[in-house]
C-alpha cells in the first residue's frame, strides 16, 4: 500500500503543514489617512517576512481631537527610530503618499495596486520600482525586472527601497539552520523530487519505470494525480 503524497498530507490540515500565526506580529500595511504624521519607535523583525519592520505612532488633529494609532510599516533602506513619516505629503524619503504626486525617476516600494488596499508590490528586501511617467488617470512604474506597470494614480506608495537587502548573501551552513528557517515560516523543507523517492512513496518513483509520462488526466484519483495536470501540449517548444 503505497503512502499519501505531500499534497494530500497537506490537505489533511496537521501541524506540520500549519502557518505559525501566533508568532507573526500582524499585518504590515497602510492605515493611515492624508496628513497624518507618524514617528518611527522601533525597527523589529517580524518571523513572517525577511525584510524589518517599523513600528510606527502616527497622530492627527481631527475636530479638535488628538487620534493617535500605531501602525507596522515595511522598512526602507536608511530608516531610522526617531525619523518622522508623513501620510501626503511633500515627496521626501519615507513618506507615503499618491503616486501621481512622486516625481518621476524616484524609487518606491510597498505599492498599492488598487487605492487603499495597504500595499501589495515590492515588499521583498531590496525590491523597489521606479516612477516612469503620469498619464490622465494613471501612472507608468518599471520594477526590477525592466517590466512596465501601470497603475491608478491614487494608488499609495513609500518613497525609498525595502531594507534587509543582504540576507541572502549569509549562507546556510548547515542543513538544521536552513530547516529551522523554513519552519518558522511554515514552509515544508526538505522538498524531494518524486523520482528520487521508492515506489511506494510517488507514482515517480523507483527505478522500474522509465519512461513514465508526466502528463495525468484531470480525473484521475488523488494518489496518482501528479505531474502536468491535463496539459494543453507537453515537450520542449521549437
Amino acid at each position: 500500500m503505497g503512502k499519501p503524497l505531500r499534497q494530500q498530507r497537506r490537505g489533511k490540515g496537521s501541524l506540520r503543514y500549519s502557518s505559525p500565526g501566533h508568532k507573526f506580529l500582524g499585518k504590515v500595511k497602510y492605515k493611515g489617512r492624508n496628513l497624518a504624521e507618524g514617528t518611527v519607535i522601533d525597527i523589529v523583525h517580524d518571523p513572517a517576512r525577511y525584510c524589518p519592520v517599523a513600528v510606527v505612532d502616527f497622530s492627527e488633529n481631527i475636530n479638535n481631537k488628538i487620534q493617535k494609532w500605531r501602525e507596522l510599516l515595511i522598512a526602507p533602506k536608511g530608516l531610522k527610530v526617531g525619523d518622522k513619516i508623513n501620510y501626503g505629503n511633500e515627496p521626501k524619503f519615507g513618506n507615503i503618499l499618491p503616486v501621481e504626486n512622486i516625481p518621476e525617476g524616484t524609487q518606491i516600494c510597498n505599492i498599492e495596486l488598487t487605492p487603499f488596499d495597504g500595499g501589495k508590490m515590492c515588499r521583498a528586501p531590496g525590491t523597489f520600482a521606479t516612477v516612469m511617467g503620469h498619464e490622465k488617470n494613471e501612472t507608468s512604474i518599471m520594477l526590477t525586472s525592466k517590466a512596465i506597470k501601470k497603475i491608478p494614480n491614487k494608488c499609495r506608495a513609500m518613497i525609498g527601497v525595502v531594507a534587509g537587502a543582504g540576507h541572502r548573501m549569509k549562507p546556510f551552513l548547515k542543513a538544521g539552520a536552513k530547516f529551522h528557517a523554513m519552519h518558522t515560516k511554515g514552509r515544508y523543507y526538505p522538498i524531494v523530487s518524486g523520482v528520487s523517492k521508492s515506489a511506494v512513496e510517488h507514482p515517480f518513483g523507483g527505478s522500474t519505470k522509465p519512461g513514465k509520462p508526466t502528463s495525468v488526466s484531470r480525473h484521475a484519483p488523488p494518489g496518482a494525480k501528479v505531474g502536468s495536470l491535463s496539459p494543453k501540449r507537453t515537450g520542449k517548444r521549437k
